[in-house]
């Protein structure tokens, strides 16, 4: 079996490839790719029984790779975020594998493939019931507090989330402000794709709250926001203007 592993993080790909090799030594890793481009650039040249594809990758969102090139290879996609499950699947993907994994998780994925291919399915029950689950963990509201009075925020009326410090902010569109107890790391995954796009370190934005927004230097965005911060520039970062973009444009 040859293998092409897509993931722009050193340490992760490594650690893929000891696995791979591990559980069976006939493994060929062919390659090694860390972006969108050269992943297009090696497909278009090459072809390997499996991919295994993280998702955030230094130029964008691997999914871009199959707007450019036709992928005939069934794809194991690996990310932290579940959020993108339901569009990794409608990729060619046959399975996904939720960061960290480990060896038996990996085993797991290539005895799917193997069973795949011996019975010549190209979607089995089990990856519609885990897209299932995965939308049903999408949160539609949110506990905040008020001093003493406890209250639940529905989802479409936060305009953004907002991290400062050690808090996270919950800003709603009538300009309601309610500090939540959750990172903006562990928040962005459980959050609607369809609605939130988290454009840097500090927010997580819903598309109703755009105002106005401005092309900037090195591909960012500058958005204008309401409610507007206050003393606060609102800038899509460069590595994630592409897929802002794209986001804005499904």
């Amino acid at each position: 079996m040859t293998v092409l592993i897509i993931e722009d993080e050193e340490l992760a790909a490594t650690t893929l490839h000891n696995m791979l090799v591990h559980i069976n030594p006939d493994i060929q890793v062919h390659a090694v790719v860390g972006t969108v481009e050269a992943a297009v650039n090696w497909l278009q040249e090459h072809q390997t029984d499996i991919i295994f594809m993280d998702i955030h990758l230094g130029d964008g969102e691997s999914f871009q790779i199959f707007q450019q090139v036709e992928v005939n290879s069934p794809v194991i996609f690996t990310t932290a975020y579940d959020q993108y499950t339901l569009k990794a699947f409608k990729n060619q993907g046959i399975d996904y594998l939720l960061k960290p994994f480990d060896e038996e998780d990996v085993r797991g994925a290539l005895n799917k493939l193997s069973n795949i291919r011996s019975t010549g399915a190209v979607s089995t029950p089990q990856l519609v019931q885990k897209v299932e689950e995965v939308l049903g963990r999408t949160r539609n509201r949110f506990m905040v507090k008020l001093g003493k009075l406890l209250k639940t925020v529905p989802a479409d009326q936060v305009a953004y989330f907002m991290a400062d410090d050690k808090y996270l902010f919950l800003i709603t569109s009538d300009q309601q402000n309610y500090i939540i107890e959750e990172t903006i790391g562990s928040l962005e995954p459980k959050l609607n794709p369809e609605n939130f796009f988290r454009i840097n370190r500090k927010f997580i934005i819903h598309i109703n709250a755009i105002r106005e927004m401005y092309k900037l230097s090195r591909n960012r965005v500058r958005i204008t926001l309401s409610p507007k911060p206050e003393n606060i520039e609102v800038i899509v970062s460069e590595e994630r203007a592409e897929a802002f973009k794209q986001w804005l444009d499904q």
